[in-house]
């Protein structure tokens, strides 16, 4: 029987977890293997991310605790798992996708990335979605080029200014 010291504990990690997560996801930890499980959590642990599961309850005093997270009540039944994203709110996503072409399992329930509520039928869209290091790349790609496009632009009016100065020295010189 657990203690209702060990259930205040297990909310209080689940607090300091869900504090700072710009990601959250819920996964039905019922249908997986001891292999399957452990296969998750190496790969979760590979990107630093964290991996609890609980009672559902537990999980939704924890959840009301910090706020931000909004999940319908129908998402919270069976065995349920729950990850945490930090820096990157899509690796998550990712690895749980990698994991579930493997062995079908496990399940999504849930997500919430960056605020927005994602139903688990949407694992593959959430997955398809850039990383913080692709939006990064991607800006710095974007903000090079209109730089080169400027200088481009600026060396042509010095071109054609050149030319300009070239053609009237030559009508005075006639």
């Amino acid at each position: 029987m657990v203690t209702k010291q060990q259930k205040e504990q297990v909310v209080a990690d689940l607090v300091s977890m869900l504090q700072g997560a710009t990601s959250l996801y819920l996964l039905d930890y019922s249908t997986m293997t001891v292999a399957e499980s452990n296969n998750l959590r190496s790969e979760l642990r590979k990107k630093d991310l964290t991996f609890k599961v609980a009672k559902n309850r537990l999980i939704q005093r924890a959840l009301a605790e910090v706020g931000g997270f909004e999940i319908p009540e129908d998402k919270f039944f069976g065995q349920t798992g729950i990850i945490c994203g930090y820096s990157d709110a899509i690796a998550p996503a990712k690895i749980i996708k990698e994991v579930s072409e493997k062995s079908e399992k496990p399940k999504l329930k849930a997500a919430i990335v960056e605020g927005q509520f994602f139903d688990g039928k949407h694992l593959k869209q959430i997955a398809s979605l850039p990383t913080r290091e692709d939006m990064i790349a991607a800006i710095m790609g974007s903000l090079d080029a209109p730089i080169s496009g400027i200088v481009g632009s600026i060396n042509a009016v010095m071109r054609d200014v050149a030319s300009l100065v070239e053609e009237v020295a030559k009508k005075k010189a006639a």
